[in-house]
C-alpha cells in the first residue's frame, strides 16, 4: 500500500506538469497518431500484394499490430520518461538522491514520471486494439480473450527488461547513448512477425536478444499455438533475474556524486 500511494503521488505530479506544457501535450499526440496511421498503412499495403504474411491473414496480422501499437503505448505511458532520463542520472551521479530514500531504486526510477501526455494515446491504441478484434475472422472466446491481455501485459514487462539491459551499462561507460540508440533500433523487430525471420537470427532474436517474443508470440499463441507459452515465459522470467543481477552488480561499481 505504501507504494500504492507512493505511485499515485507520481501520477498527480506528472498531470500537473503535463498541463503546464500544454504544446507539448497535444504534440505528443500528434506524433503517435501518425506513427499508428503509418503502421496500420503498411501491412495494408502488403497485403495488397499478398493474402498471406507470415501464416497470418490479413485480420490477424491487424490483431498482431494493434497488439504491439498498445504495448508502445503502455511503455510510452509508463517508462519512456524515466527510462531516457536514467542513464543522464547514472552518469552525473545524481541516483545518490534515490539510493537514500526509504524506496526500492529501481521502483522509484522507473515509475516517478507517468506520461500524462501519452495517456490519450493509450486510449487510441486501446480502441484500435478493439476495432482490429472486431474485425478478426477468426472465433475466440472470453477466456482466450483475457489470457491475450495477460500475454500482451507480458510483453509489456519484457520490453521494459530489455530496455533496462541496454541502459544498465551506463554504470560501466561514460554515456549509455549509443546502447539506447541500439535499443531503438532493435525495436523494428518488434513490429514484424517472428516467422519472417530465419536460422541463427530467429534463434538469437528469441531467446538472447527476445525482441521478437514481445507481440509475436502472444499473438500466435491467441491463434492457436499454445506450445509457445513455456518458451515465452521461460525466457521472460530469465531476462528479469539477468536484469535483476546486473542491476544489483551495477549498483555496487556505481560512483556516487560523493565519490
Amino acid at each position: 500500500m505504501r507504494y500504492l500511494r507512493l505511485y499515485l503521488y507520481f501520477l498527480r505530479f506528472s498531470f500537473s506538469r503535463a498541463l503546464e506544457f500544454r504544446v507539448d501535450f497535444f504534440f505528443r499526440i500528434i506524433m503517435d497518431s501518425v506513427y499508428y496511421l503509418v503502421n496500420l498503412g503498411v501491412y495494408k499495403v502488403l497485403f495488397l500484394a499478398t493474402p498471406v504474411l507470415a501464416g497470418w491473414t490479413e485480420d490477424q496480422a491487424r490483431v498482431f499490430v494493434a497488439s504491439y501499437l498498445l504495448i508502445d503505448a503502455l511503455h510510452m505511458t509508463f517508462f519512456s520518461s524515466n527510462m531516457w532520463w536514467l542513464p543522464f542520472l547514472i552518469n552525473r551521479g545524481d541516483v545518490d538522491y534515490y539510493l537514500v530514500r526509504p524506496v526500492n531504486p529501481l521502483f522509484f526510477l522507473s515509475l516517478r514520471e507517468f506520461a500524462a501526455n501519452s495517456m490519450i494515446n493509450l486510449f487510441m491504441a486501446v480502441g484500435i486494439f478493439i476495432w482490429a478484434l472486431s474485425e478478426l475472422q477468426t472465433p475466440f472466446t472470453a477466456l482466450g480473450l483475457a489470457g491475450y491481455v495477460l500475454l500482451i501485459l507480458n510483453g509489456f514487462v519484457l520490453h521494459y527488461v530489455l530496455q533496462m539491459l541496454f541502459i544498465i551499462p551506463a554504470f560501466w561507460v561514460e554515456g549509455g547513448k549509443g546502447f539506447n540508440d541500439f535499443f531503438i533500433s532493435m525495436n523494428i523487430v518488434v513490429e514484424r512477425p517472428d516467422r519472417i525471420f530465419r536460422g541463427a537470427l530467429r534463434l538469437l532474436l528469441t531467446t538472447a536478444l527476445p525482441f521478437a517474443l514481445i507481440a509475436s508470440f502472444p499473438a500466435r499463441v491467441f491463434f492457436g499455438e499454445p506450445e509457445l507459452l513455456l518458451h515465452l515465459f521461460v525466457v521472460t522470467a530469465g531476462a528479469w533475474a539477468v536484469m535483476l543481477w546486473l542491476w544489483q552488480r551495477g549498483l555496487r561499481a556505481y560512483a556516487s556524486a560523493s565519490s
